[in-house]
This record gives C-alpha cells, structure tokens and sequence, in this order.
C-alpha cells in the first residue's frame, strides 16, 4: 500500500479525507496534526499521526510517504499575515520536502478563482496566496494535480461534478465530493501535472478526473 500524508487533516475537508482513506485498500494514511491532543479522531479510525507545523520544520512528516494531500487552510477567521504563513509558504516548503523524498504525486487543494485574483474582492489576499502556492508546485520537478474548487459547502456527496481548466462560473461543491476528487487524483496518471476548476454538476467524479 501506498502511504499518503494528509497535510491539514485535522480541518473539516481533512477530516473527510481521512475518513474516506481509512477504508481504502490502496493507501495508507498518516494525518499531519499541530498537537497530540488532536490524534483522537485518527486513533478511532485506526491512522497513524505526525506532529507538524506548517509555519515550522515539518519534513520528519515525510519520512517514508509515497504521495501527500495538501488540504491545509489558515481559515476565515484569521488574517492576511496567517494566510501567507500557512497558506502559501507552508504549502511551499511541503512542495520542498516532496521534491527532497522524491515523492510520486503532490495533490494540492486549492481555490476557484486563481487565474483573477484581482476578482475575487474581499478574498484577494488569500487567492494571491493560493497562486502563488499553485505556481510553486507546477514549476517543480513534481507530479501533481491542483484541484480548484467553488465554494466549499457542507452538503451530502453527489459524486457528481463539473469541471474545466478555467469555469465560467464560480458555483460551490461538497466537502465530500472535494475529498473524493483529491482522493481520485492520487491515482497513477490520473489528471497527471494538471490544474483544473471544479463545481457540482452532471459528471460522474471518476469520468471527470480521468477526462482531465
């Protein structure tokens, strides 16, 4: 089995991932986490832990990983200067450690919107920071997928989406269906070195990323 770090695993979307990865019989998990009081939820579901900060030296996380998920997020409640932090630089020195392990594939959750920060008002500063995270990866020595999603919402999974390089419209999405799209894009030649937007829509996940 495949080992993948989830990075950001004990936010929502994270959280989701970690569910869906407990049952697989491809991979194996390891949730990054900020404090051990955070390993309950992953103890339960039987996925081994790693203490890391993104802000902070977190390559021990690395050691031995086989492919990562990059679903870290400062959140809506911090601001600009957390943002950057975790946001963009902390995705960029996991982009380094991947590049160091030789890791086989970088799957980064993104945003929606990145090709026009200057669009996205109120939330400028954070899409600034999501490209520049984005731009990072794609001039790496990696294999990677950055999966841009609409607004992100708590509903049930559809499995079905819609997708584009660029969408026409902003839409929203699932946190389920989300994690199953980067679930999917850890696959082996699956939206290999591609970056693609998505929303909710008509096509099945699994024909919407191997059509990438």
């Amino acid at each position: 089995m495949e080992k993948v770090l989830i990075i950001g695993a004990n936010g929502t979307t994270g959280k989701i991932i970690s569910e869906m990865l407990a049952h697989s019989k491809k991979y194996q998990a390891i949730a990054m986490i900020r404090k051990v009081e955070q390993s309950e939820f992953f103890d339960k579901l039987g996925i081994k832990t790693c203490i890391g900060d993104l802000e902070q030296d977190f390559s021990n996380c690395f050691n031995s990983i086989d492919k990562v998920i990059f679903a870290a997020g400062s959140g809506s409640k911090t601001g600009p200067d957390k943002t950057t932090s975790v946001d963009q630089e902390g995705a960029k020195r996991a982009v380094n450690y991947a590049e160091k392990n030789k890791l086989k594939k970088f799957v980064m959750l993104s945003s929606i919107g990145t090709y026009q920060p200057e669009k996205a008002g109120d939330l400028e500063h954070y899409i600034r920071a999501k490209k520049e995270a984005d731009d990072y990866l794609r001039k790496s020595e990696l294999n990677y997928s950055i999966v841009q999603p609409g607004g992100l919402t708590n509903k049930k999974a559809s499995g079905r989406v819609k997708t584009a390089k660029q969408l026409s419209d902003y839409g929203s999405i699932s946190r389920a269906d989300v994690a199953h799209i980067l679930i999917e894009c850890l696959t082996d030649n699956a939206a290999d070195k591609k970056s693609f937007e998505v929303i909710e829509g008509n096509e099945a996940i699994e024909d919407a990323v191997s059509n990438i």
